[in-house]
């Protein structure tokens, strides 16, 4: 994950790897099935490891505006804590299916969902455009806070609450939502 963040996906080579893991080149042949994969391997491990452990961190909360916000909010806070997580997925955040998928996982259905039942005021035929706008922002969150700019407090409420007034949830509670206590992210 280091190595690629730091030089890219299509640069990485099996002497690189031999380097950054500290063994000869062999041991890399013996251990990666596939070198040329190894990518793809890393990016969907993290985008699933990641997927269970927001899904477990939030499964008590009913409300799907409380469980968009904290969603949000552990990948901003993660990506503080662990700065080469949070660089990996802000670099490949967009160009990769796996970790594309990483930010929007369930949301689709639960946001169907919460629609239905007039948590959310936006347009069924909207969902796809806000869940881009959600992948979007946060990935932009985690940014902010990678670069310096905002905390990983202030950078995730902020955008939680964004979100949610883009979702039709009133200021006051969008903002009241975004700021409530955080579950810690478990699992690893």
């Amino acid at each position: 994950m280091r190595l690629f963040a730091r030089v890219g996906a299509c640069r990485v080579n099996v002497s690189d790897l031999a380097e950054e893991a500290g063994v000869a080149r062999g041991t890399i042949y013996n251990a990666v099935p596939n070198p040329d994969s190894l990518f793809e391997d890393v990016a969907g491990d993290l985008a699933g490891e990641m997927q269970e452990r927001v899904r477990t961190s939030i499964d008590g909360l009913e409300d799907p505006a409380a469980r968009l916000a904290c969603g949000i909010r552990l990948f901003i806070r993660r990506a503080h804590e662990e700065p080469q997580w949070g660089r990996f997925i802000v670099h490949f955040g967009f160009s990769n299916k796996s970790l594309r998928g990483l930010l929007t996982a369930s949301l689709t259905d639960e946001m169907g969902e919460a629609i239905t039942h007039g948590r959310y005021r936006i347009a069924p035929d909207q969902v796809t455009s806000m869940v881009a706008v959600i992948g979007g922002a946060t990935l932009s969150g985690m940014m902010l806070v990678q670069e310096g700019y905002k905390s990983w407090r202030d950078a995730g409420s902020e955008v939680a609450e964004f979100i949610l007034i883009a979702m039709g949830i009133e200021r006051a509670e969008a903002a009241q939502i975004a700021r409530c206590d955080l579950p810690p992210l478990k699992g690893n």
